[in-house]
């Protein structure tokens, strides 16, 4: 046993060549405008200095807020920015902006002539706005926008901009009181009313005070010159969205009562519409706090929801109405009705559609097309319908019906284009009612990404193009009606992700439009394959198993090899064992990627689908340990059947659910000789109203709970565990007392266990010296019990 005070508490470093690589720049993230003729390359550091994340900050209502800047803490940026031409030969050139520049909200203005983003300074965010012809850029703002809660901006035209600021005279934040004024009390007379296990929310009327101090704002219109016109001061506005016409914008304010129970998004709040000079013009909703009553997926509040504007229109709202009070345990014929109304929102609301499931969401079209999806989760059915907006008396059409577990039978999602009105709507052959679809295209030979023309006329699905072997290719852009020339984004098992142009039909070789390189060329030679298998009741599987760099079986023999695990819950067998990773992808590891012990001469199985399976009445997780098991053995044999693995050499990992199921695995078989466990949640008590996809309380399900939390099996657990978590996870369910309370439980019961906690991370690991030092934890914590 190790007393703290006795462990090295110092940030380390993995060996070489990790470290090489984890400071190797990273790709550039790559926006289209618009208008699809221009390209900029947004070039993002690698990893972030930890006292980027050590900066102060306040956590409110589900936020985490940078006091300094009046904008969320832990915003990743972009360092460099550079436009070019899309056609091929085009040079980059890289816009002038200030040293050391902090780029965010990047947004082009409707005609895709100009660019404006902020840069966050140390006091706050600022906007600027660049000519993509020449290449100048203009500081529009001082650091004064309001980022704490929505967008701090949109553009409202080509020449003028929407912003959020704080207010001129704020003054200091409230003081905490040194001296409490009384209890903090909560009380419940309303019937039930479940929730999940957030974080960061408000705690006392301190908070309150706080939350209404950071994210009041005045709402102005700012012209390119500087000019600012106030049209709404000092509220709680959460977003102020343009019209398509840019005469309305449909404002979004909170108000009390707030919730201690509850984050940010359900809150109270007023919709409306307000003219470009601020007049109100319509009272859109009065949406109250969203309370839930059911731990049920589908259920949703009553009243108007899904509010926004039509995109194909000049100025008309849209919205949902729930038919069954919100509640999926009512027994009704149709669930939710779709409205519009039309500038001057004077008249009726028209409403254009019912649904047998639940909304899930909308993509316009035209005058006599848009297409509507529903979803009803406890079947995991799957509707898409054509519905005619301008007559909304005809019968819609049912283009998709289908399970969306179904990954072989997906269709694809519809492209779009910029419409007269800036907004994007589905993209239209010439002269006709065909759209496209690009879809990713699993099935049982592989995943190979596809585009399709579907005639909603007559149904017919003409296949236009497929990706081929040896690569793993989807189309990123259509540039034309006709679906001639894309833009395509490739990579194979040796090609790094590039984008290309090409015209489908006259058959020249696709050109090139970047040319990144192998951001890891050390792992060149790596061996990767989709191996299957199948479970001991039949259900096909399948894992990526990745091989080091010159390995040979035959020379080297068996390998010791870490499984990197992540379950998922099914309704159907049949769609348990489907295929949905490729073969042809690009592998190279990245912040904490398992894939970095490939470095060190171990193997890597990652995400054996370890399929938990409930058909009919019957809930997956009610036979979840079981189940679990029977993957894990079945991947286990595969690995040692061919040659690669020695049984007494395979460990198990995983973060998040991964960190649930690798302690789970180690309570219940002995099948692996140690576990790493990142950020996991291992009593399920804590997370009493669901979790996952479990939509039953712990009260309803008590034995499932209690059964599948590993913690409850601690003293089972005999492999040697490193457990690691950081210090402010803020996801749902996962706080950091659920590894705390796990090692302590490990520790009391003589088990071999180290846990590790990472300051001022969250769930994920993003500072350098995190990333880092988890690395070196899991390449020590392999060598010392896997190798």
């Amino acid at each position: 046993m190790e007393n703290p005070s006795s462990i090295e508490q110092i940030w380390q470093s993995p060996p070489e060549p990790i470290a090489q690589i984890l400071n190797a720049p990273s790709p550039p993230t790559i926006l289209l405008s618009p208008n699809r003729q221009w390209m900029v390359e947004l070039e993002k550091p690698s990893l972030q200095a930890i006292a980027h994340f050590a900066e102060p900050e306040i956590p409110l209502a589900g936020l985490l807020l940078n006091p300094k800047t009046n904008a969320l803490s832990r915003l990743s940026f972009y360092q460099n920015l550079k436009i070019r031409a899309v056609s091929v030969g085009d040079r980059d050139r890289t816009v002038v902006l200030p040293e050391g520049a902090q780029i965010g909200y990047i947004r082009w203005s409707p005609n895709s002539q100009k660019l404006a983003f902020t840069l966050t300074q140390d006091t706050g965010l600022e906007l600027w706005v660049v000519d993509v012809d020449n290449l100048t850029s203009q500081q529009i703002t001082e650091p004064t926008l309001n980022a704490a809660y929505g967008e701090p901006y949109r553009w409202l035209s080509d020449e003028a901009l929407i912003c959020k600021f704080i207010p001129t005279h704020r003054g200091e934040p409230p003081a905490k009181p040194n001296v409490p004024s009384g209890p903090i009390i909560q009380e419940n007379f309303s019937g039930k009313s479940p929730s999940r296990t957030y974080t960061n929310l408000l705690k006392n009327p301190h908070d309150e005070a706080l939350f209404e101090y950071y994210l009041t704002a005045n709402l102005e219109k700012v012209t390119l010159d500087g000019q600012r016109t106030l049209l709404v001061s000092e509220s709680l506005i959460y977003e102020a969205v343009p019209s398509p016409n840019s005469k309305y914008l449909l404002l979004t304010q909170l108000h009390r009562p707030f919730s201690y129970q509850l984050p940010a998004s359900f809150f109270p709040k007023t919709l409306q519409v307000i003219d470009d000079t601020g007049k109100l013009i319509y009272e859109v909703a009065d949406v109250p706090l969203f309370m839930r009553h059911t731990t049920k997926f589908d259920e949703v509040r009553t009243g108007r929801r899904e509010i926004s504007w039509r995109n194909d229109t000049e100025a008309t709202l849209h919205w949902v109405e729930a038919l069954d009070e919100g509640d999926p345990t009512n027994d009704v014929a149709k669930r939710d009705a779709l409205y519009e109304l039309e500038a001057p929102f004077t008249a009726t609301p028209k409403q254009l559609w019912q649904s047998e499931y639940r909304f899930n969401h909308i993509i316009w079209g035209k005058e006599d097309v848009a297409l509507v999806w529903e979803r009803w989760y406890d079947t995991r059915k799957e509707r898409v319908w054509r519905i005619y907006p301008q007559a909304p008396d005809s019968p819609p059409q049912l283009l998709f019906d289908r399970s969306f577990e179904d990954k072989y039978t997906d269709p694809g999602s519809p492209m779009t284009t910029l419409s007269p009105h800036r907004y994007r709507v589905l993209r239209f052959a010439p002269q006709s009612n065909t759209i496209y679809l690009s879809g990713r295209g699993a099935s049982p030979n592989g995943v190979h990404p596809f585009l399709d023309s579907l005639d909603l006329e007559t149904g017919d699905i003409r296949r236009l193009w497929q990706c081929q072997d040896p690569y793993f290719e989807d189309i990123s852009y259509m540039l034309d009606d006709e679906a001639q020339t894309l833009i395509s984004h490739r990579q194979s098992k040796t090609e790094p992700p590039n984008y290309f142009l090409f015209n489908r039909t006259n058959n020249q070789i696709p050109q090139a439009i970047t040319h990144y390189q192998d951001p890891a060329p050390q792992l060149a030679g790596l061996q990767s394959e989709l191996v299957k298998y199948q479970r001991a009741d039949g259900v096909q599987l399948s894992a990526k198993l990745y091989l080091p760099p010159s390995y040979d079986a035959t020379r080297d023999g068996t390998l010791p090899i870490l499984f990197w695990v992540y379950p998922q819950e099914f309704k159907d067998k049949e769609f348990a064992g489907q295929i949905n990773s490729s073969e042809n992808t690009f592998s190279r590891p990245s912040y904490a990627s398992v894939l970095f012990l490939l470095t060190q001469g171990y193997a890597v199985l990652s995400g054996p689908t370890m399929p938990i399976i409930g058909e009919d009445n019957v809930e997956p997780n009610d036979s979840y340990v079981e189940q679990l098991i029977a993957g894990a053995k079945a991947a286990v044999d595969c690995v040692v059947d061919r040659g690669v693995a020695d049984p007494h050499r395979i460990g198990i990992s995983g973060h998040s659910y991964g960190a649930f199921t690798t302690v789970n695995l180690l309570a219940h078989t002995d099948l692996f000789c140690m576990g790493i466990a990142r950020s996991g949640a291992y009593n399920r008590t804590l997370t009493p109203f669901g979790f996952q996809q479990e939509q039953r309380h712990f009260w309803e399900a008590t034995e499932t709970y209690i059964d599948m939390s590993p913690f409850t099996h601690a003293a089972k657990i005999t492999a040697p565990l490193l457990l690691i978590h950081g210090e402010k996870d803020s996801n749902a369910g996962t706080y950091p007392l659920q590894t705390e309370r796990l090692y302590e439980a490990l520790k009391g019961l003589g088990a071999t266990v180290r846990s590790v906690i990472l300051p001022l991370e969250d769930h994920g690991y993003y500072s350098r010296e995190a990333v880092a030092h988890v690395l070196w934890e899991m390449v020590n914590w392999c060598d010392k019990y896997l190798k």
